[in-house]
């Protein structure tokens, strides 16, 4: 009986096997997924900021206020 690759016992140390390393240099982005037309990011607060403002809109708020009340650069 021929052993199939199922019946063999692999190594469980083994993560990966050479022949599935891959070379990332050749990777193209996949035009499948969706493109994202606004970015987000995070901001971590520290803990005494964050019990004031608990919502991101509260912290939105106070921002732009703060932005529209500072000198424009000229």
């Amino acid at each position: 009986m021929n052993k199939t690759p199922s019946d063999q016992i692999q190594n469980p140390e083994d993560e990966l096997l050479a022949e599935y390393h891959f070379d990332y240099q050749k990777a193209k982005p996949n035009r499948f997924a969706v493109a994202h037309k606004t970015q987000k990011l995070t901001v971590v607060l520290d803990e005494d900021v964050a019990q004031v403002f608990t919502t991101t809109e509260s912290v939105n708020k106070v921002l732009r206020a703060l932005i529209a009340s500072m000198p424009k650069a000229t």
